[in-house]
């Protein structure tokens, strides 16, 4: 069935590493921006089956419950949206109030992904964060009080200035709070970060390469003792709450997206609308399509993403299925760059499943190289 996602660009403060298609919020803009997005879901109305809602960001819990609502409404009338659709809401803990979630489980968001970052207060200075570990922790009791049942919490590794120690006391504090599902998620500095400036102005620098593996290896580990499953390179789980929105992406998928600068797939066909909220709010109310950039993917584009995107996951691809769907033996044409990987340990192949260890996770840039 399809995915829905829909783009909330808002925040009430930019973070300092943040490259996200976000902007300062503006609740004017803001209200234009909601009218926007429930029209440009009704043009897409066609009735089709869909069982999971993703509202990103940006901040969605900026939204007021009546917009949260308006907007699951209109995906609900536009589409087939299962009565057991899984529907998530991202949120920053700070926006957490026993209020905002009363509101957000009458909207019918029934899973929240918790923007943590790190239990330490000072590594969330330095990331720009409003937030401090207090606060994190008040946020997960208050969704656990309001009736969240399934609740995601993200953590990022390799900071300035973050210790192996560091790091795990933030994975341990994780472990203790008890989330569903986590996120973990190495830094990623794009080039016009303001945190770059940070760093060269207070003499901050990251860890070294090997401590970031070690830092990945041990997270993992500890969080296979406490019980949670890895299922992909990032993100781990108990079972029966593997992210199923997030599925479709690595499982070759397709989903509609909704809002500035949201990417979509179906039937082969990739797009991504417009990323400035203002010129995408103009453009729905003027009737135009907001679509930016629209390419029909060839089969072999669909065929490597298909493999690439599903090496992701640890159960890894079915060779015998790909080859079902797109005619084309995947180890005959990939198998002579691959071998060098088998015997490094990197990659794995069972029967027909294909899979990276998990320390070939650990260099899935190398091994996704081979099907680009």
């Amino acid at each position: 069935m399809l995915g829905l996602y829909l783009h909330v660009p808002f925040c009430s403060a930019i973070c300092n590493y943040c490259n996200f298609n976000r902007g300062l919020l503006d609740e004017a803009l803001k209200r234009r921006y909601v009218d926007a997005v429930a029209r440009e879901i009704d043009r897409a109305a066609d009735g089709s089956a869909a069982d999971t809602l993703y509202f990103g960001g940006g901040t969605p819990s900026l939204l007021s419950g009546d917009e949260l609502a308006r907007l699951v409404g209109a995906c609900r009338g536009a589409f087939a949206v299962t009565a057991d659709a899984e529907v998530t809401l991202e949120a920053n803990p700070e926006t957490v109030v026993p209020s905002s979630v009363e509101a957000w489980r009458r909207a019918g968001v029934n899973r929240v992904s918790l923007g943590v970052q790190s239990f330490r207060d000072e590594e969330l200075r330095r990331l720009g964060r409003v937030h401090d570990a207090r606060r994190a922790r008040e946020a997960v009791r208050c969704l656990r009080e309001g009736g969240v049942d399934n609740v995601s919490l993200d953590l990022m590794m390799w900071l300035p200035q973050q210790s192996l120690d560091d790091w795990l006391e933030s994975v341990d504090a994780l472990v203790e709070t008890g989330p569903e599902h986590a996120s973990l998620y190495l830094l990623e500095l794009y080039p016009n970060a303001p945190l770059r400036e940070d760093m060269a102005r207070s003499g901050w620098s990251l860890p070294p390469d090997d401590l970031a593996a070690e830092m990945y290896l041990q997270a993992f580990s500890r969080l296979d003792a406490a019980g949670y499953q890895q299922y992909e390179i990032s993100n781990v789980a108990r079972p029966g709450y593997t992210s199923r929105h997030n599925l479709k992406y690595w499982q070759d998928g397709e989903w509609l997206a909704f809002g500035c600068g949201a990417h979509g797939t179906r039937t082969g066909v990739r797009w991504r609308n417009v990323p400035a909220t203002e010129e995408y709010v103009a453009r729905i109310a003027a009737g135009a399509d907001a679509v930016a950039e629209r390419r029909t993917l060839s089969q072999d584009d669909r065929l490597a993403e298909a493999v690439f995107m599903g090496l992701r996951l640890v159960e890894g691809v079915d060779l015998a299925d790909l080859e079902r769907r797109y005619h084309v033996d995947v180890w005959n044409r990939y198998g002579a760059r691959l071998a060098p990987m088998l015997d490094a340990g990197w990659v794995r192949r069972q029967g027909d499943r294909l899979a990276l260890t998990r320390e070939g996770m650990l260099l899935a840039n190398e091994v996704m190289a081979v099907f680009v």
